[in-house]
């Protein structure tokens, strides 16, 4: 889940329209030259992306018979960028896909199943439910590239000037919160009003926005409502930060938080980079990394996010080939290992977890907590549930809507998205 892509609009445009994309038919090759494939890339360009692009020239340097053009396309554009493309039959042979839209894209023929290829020869090396994730009607149409999750990140420093640990549920964190707000006079925890962290709040009791196997949309569940009720008492209390509902909130909270100007948050790690670099973490060994609290079933859960690496189904055979052989390149164990030690990302195998890789605080901090990361159901409009409760979640941590009004608000729209789904 990677947010605030650093590129401009009108520069993803030129580099864009300068592409010449896999199923367009006019690569340039010449018979008895290189195959000229492309890669849309979706990491962040000032952080991730030249990393990448080192790895590309090492793949070419590797395999003189194969040409890798290299796009940067912007997170936030990328998912309607290529679904145009590919139904133009002019997409990227290669795209870096979120999870959430692997079984999109699979579903609508987008993707070649990679079962069997060379892409997929290490299969067993990779983490089993990051697998399981990339698959649509049991075949496979994404390769792992990297993983994450949400874990409570906190100060230590002030943490312990408090005299608390780590909270294990959501209860405990409520009273750590007043406690750092009486020791430190800072707060203690600022939540976030978007849909994709307060998943873990659904996780918490047993509960998420729909039951995909039963066809059934549960947003609106007893469970569901208890859940978005504990998450809605952590915006009011002694050292719990006011909600935030402004377009700029998810910066106001990582700012405050790297600047120890709160104690805790809820956090996923492609902003290791960013922490590091602020000021209450320029020792690097005062982050805490924990799995998110328990709701009141005892249970604790965060979602998966990540990218994987598809192959357009409307390339031809040499570039299928070239591109396999490439996504099979940059997901092996030495390209995760230097991927993680360049951006501070999470492997998706754990023959990449070497001795350097862990020791990095931040990477070790959030392997310990995957074990918690729940694995989204392969339901290819999932991802796209989390939009009615992004314009519902800010009403409700307002008020500006009522937390039964709004839930109901978003069962609604989600059955638009979901119509053969009852409520």
């Amino acid at each position: 889940m990677r947010r605030g892509i650093a590129a401009t609009a009108l520069v993803a445009s030129l580099a864009l329209a300068a592409t010449a994309c896999g199923g367009d038919g006019d690569s340039g090759d010449k018979a008895d030259g290189p195959v000229t494939i492309t890669w849309w890339d979706t990491s962040n360009a000032t952080n991730e992306a030249p990393t990448y692009q080192a790895l590309v020239k090492e793949f070419e340097a590797a395999n003189k018979d194969v040409k890798v053009n290299y796009v940067n396309v912007p997170f936030d554009q990328a998912q309607n960028k290529f679904d145009t493309a590919a139904g133009a039959s002019g997409a990227p042979d290669v795209l870096r896909s979120e999870v959430g839209w692997t079984p999109a894209f699979a579903k609508k023929g987008f993707f070649l199943p990679l079962d069997g290829t060379e892409a997929l020869a290490d299969e067993s090396k990779f983490q089993p439910s990051l697998i399981e994730q990339a698959k649509y009607e049991g075949k496979t149409y994404g390769v792992p590239l990297v993983t994450d999750t949400l874990a409570l990140v906190y100060n230590k420093e002030l943490f312990e000037k408090a005299g608390v640990e780590a909270p294990k549920t959501w209860d405990d964190l409520k009273k750590a919160a007043a406690t750092i707000k009486d020791k430190t006079g800072v707060d203690g925890y600022w939540g976030s009003t978007q849909a994709y962290y307060a998943q873990s709040f659904l996780y918490g009791e047993g509960a998420d926005t729909v039951d995909a196997d039963a066809k059934k949309i549960t947003v609106n569940s007893a469970e569901a409502k208890k859940a978005y009720g504990t998450w809605l008492d952590l915006f009011d209390g002694k050292g719990l930060h006011k909600a935030d509902t402004t377009a700029d909130a998810y910066a106001h909270i990582q700012d405050a938080f790297v600047s120890g100007k709160v104690a805790a948050i809820i956090q996923g790690p492609w902003e290791i980079t960013n922490f590091y670099k602020g000021s209450a973490f320029k020792d690097k060994e005062n982050l805490g990394i924990a799995t998110v609290p328990a709701g009141s079933s005892g249970k604790a859960g965060a979602p998966t996010g990540g990218h994987n690496l598809s192959v357009y189904a409307g390339s031809d055979e040499a570039k299928q080939q070239a591109a396999l052989k490439f996504v099979k390149f940059m997901t092996s164990a030495k390209s995760q290992e230097t991927i993680a030690l360049k951006n501070s990302t999470l492997p998706t195998r754990d023959d990449a977890y070497t001795a350097e890789v862990k020791a990095d605080p931040g990477i070790a901090g959030y392997q310990s907590v995957l074990s918690a990361a729940q694995p989204r159901p392969a339901l290819p409009e999932y991802s796209s549930l989390w939009g009615p409760l992004d314009t519902e979640l800010p009403k409700i941590a307002g008020g500006k809507e009522s937390l039964d009004g709004g839930l109901g608000n978003a069962e609604t729209a989600m059955a638009k998205l979901v119509p053969d789904f009852s409520k």
